[in-house]
């Protein structure tokens, strides 16, 4: 594994789409059958959707090699982070937690790619611009809850970073978020699922269509650029 991934290679359809909580091969099977970009395994205790780093390994031996698969983690060490998604064959690390700007620059330096998480709300939003990442994740304070939060909080974020949005979306109003944040991609756990862990068939395909409908019809609709983005210049 060497590289960074760049946003055309994250993202060739446009919209970056990722699918988070997926806890079994039959999931990952049927998510990436239906279109999504990523998806997200879940390391973090404490969550329901936790999932073994061995059972993990497993299952992404069985993806095709242009599915971006991220590793979930809050507050781990960064030598544990980066260990857990060599060993399992990830591409990337989602850091949920309160990381800092040191903490995040030392996974991504060692991993492909590395999406930052904030809390809507959370002032240390306001110093997003020194984290060394190009993507950054908006999410409900209560990761995994299900519930939407004010998207407006989305309008502070700095300039030159890619937004992924998250927090309570789903079929039915991942159209609505698109519009009113015009994201570079979207992110679904619970929204996607019958039960904690546990994907709906119908939902997975529905957020999915539904989002990329939503994506292309937004007039100038910028999903995806090509430049590299070089955190080491700021």
């Amino acid at each position: 594994m060497s590289g960074h991934l760049r946003a055309s290679e994250l993202a060739p359809n446009g919209l970056f789409v990722k699918i988070c909580g997926v806890t079994n091969e039959a999931d990952a099977l049927l998510c990436v059958a239906m279109g999504a970009d990523a998806l997200g395994f879940i390391f973090a205790a404490g969550s329901k959707r936790q999932v073994a780093p061995s059972r993990v390994t497993d299952i992404v031996k069985r993806l095709p090699p242009e599915v971006v698969t991220f590793g979930v983690f809050r507050d781990d060490a960064p030598d544990r982070v980066v260990d857990i998604v060599l060993a399992c064959g990830l591409r990337g690390a989602q850091l949920h937690g309160h990381e800092s700007a040191e903490q995040t620059a030392d996974v991504a330096r060692r991993v492909p790619v590395t999406l930052k998480v904030f809390a809507a709300g959370d002032p240390q939003i306001g110093k997003a611009k020194h984290y060394p990442v190009e993507l950054i994740m908006l999410d409900n304070p209560t990761p995994g809850s299900g519930e939407v939060f004010d998207w407006s909080l989305a309008d502070g974020l700095p300039e030159g970073r890619k937004l992924v949005l998250s927090g309570g979306l789903g079929p039915v109003n991942v159209a609505d978020a698109i519009r009113r944040v015009r994201p570079w991609g979207v992110d679904a756990a619970s929204g996607t699922e019958s039960s904690p862990g546990q994907k709906d068939p119908r939902k997975v395909q529905t957020f999915i269509r539904n989002a990329r409908r939503a994506a292309e019809a937004l007039p100038g609709y910028q999903g995806v650029d090509d430049a590299p983005y070089d955190w080491q210049k700021e």
